[in-house]
């Protein structure tokens, strides 16, 4: 439409640039809106039937990425980490994988990450990455090998068929042996046990438990954690802009994660909406709206809590 705009009537032709500016300026607001409650919202798997479709080409081409882009000084056999993975899949039921069965698939892929870099979360996932995107030296779960690899993955066997499901897997609630589960399971009990240093762990107060003992932080990685290899565990509770304002240091369920800490020897700090953290979601994805009146900058409301 814009290279035949010279065709158009003087009439039509501002008709046209009214309603675009009006369309942008609609889409833009409803990506901000979007944004801001994507920050605050639990990740949850994906809703799919069955397993991952051209599962083996994703996996064993994001092992190449990985390892060819992401990460070259590493040198894995990706077709042999991936035919331990399918060994541990498809020769049990659906329901019925467990932890060991992914054990010779871990020892395919050993990794070291340096000490002072880990960054945990707990339903702050998107808020997490974009975290991590501005202070590129902190590492999570998804920047691991096996993480790079499996992340938003689905899969599951069949006991009739010594193959991949890819009509139906259960739900994670479904059954504790769950082969996604399993995987995960693992995968954060290595990286927890890795940890070294001082470590930060990102939690969402815009929600009632922000700190859950039953989610893969509270029930793996926390307790798999070494006071004798973490000088610090450095605790930062995020809210939305707009709130609700639910949990803090000094209330809710991180009361509760603070005291587990003290009771296992940790040296601990905990801070209420970091301005570090506000400041990579801002900077990072560089939410400003230009409109003819001006620049509208949403509102970045920091508090703090250095006495937690």
């Amino acid at each position: 439409m814009y290279k035949h705009e010279s065709l158009l009537k003087s009439t039509e032709a501002q008709q046209v640039v009214t309603v675009t500016k009006t369309s942008v300026s609609f889409a833009i607001t409803s990506i901000i809106i979007c944004f801001i409650t994507l920050h605050f919202c639990p990740s949850q798997l994906r809703a799919q039937l069955g397993t991952t479709p051209n599962i083996k080409h994703i996996v064993v081409g994001r092992c190449y990425t990985y390892t060819t882009l992401v990460n070259p000084s590493l040198r894995y056999d990706c077709e042999e980490i991936w035919r331990q993975f399918e060994e541990a899949v498809i020769s049990h039921s659906s329901c019925n994988v467990t932890v060991e069965d992914y054990f010779h698939m871990f020892n395919a892929m050993p990794q070291i990450w340096p000490c002072d870099n880990f960054l945990f979360w707990s339903k702050t996932r998107t808020l997490m990455h974009s975290y991590a995107a501005v202070f590129r030296h902190f590492w999570t779960l998804e920047d691991t090998l096996v993480g790079y690899m499996f992340n938003d993955l689905i899969w599951c066997g069949q006991e009739e068929d010594s193959g991949f499901d890819f009509s139906s897997c259960p739900e994670w609630s479904a059954c504790r042996s769950h082969p996604v589960y399993s995987l995960w399971r693992q995968a954060s009990q290595n990286f927890a046990e890795m940890a070294c240093g001082n470590i930060t762990i990102l939690l969402n107060g815009s929600i009632v438990n922000a700190f859950n003992r039953k989610s893969m932080f509270g029930s793996v990685e926390l307790d798999s954690l070494d006071p004798q290899r973490v000088n610090y565990v450095n605790i930062k509770v995020v809210t939305s802009l707009d709130g609700p304002h639910i949990e803090s240091c000094s209330q809710g369920s991180i009361v509760d994660l603070i005291q587990i800490l003290r009771s296992r020897g940790f040296h601990w700090t905990c801070t209420d909406n970091d301005q570090y953290v506000m400041f990579s979601v801002w900077k990072f994805h560089d939410i400003k709206v230009n409109y003819e009146s001006g620049i509208v900058v949403l509102d970045q409301s920091i508090t703090s809590c250095d006495s937690c």
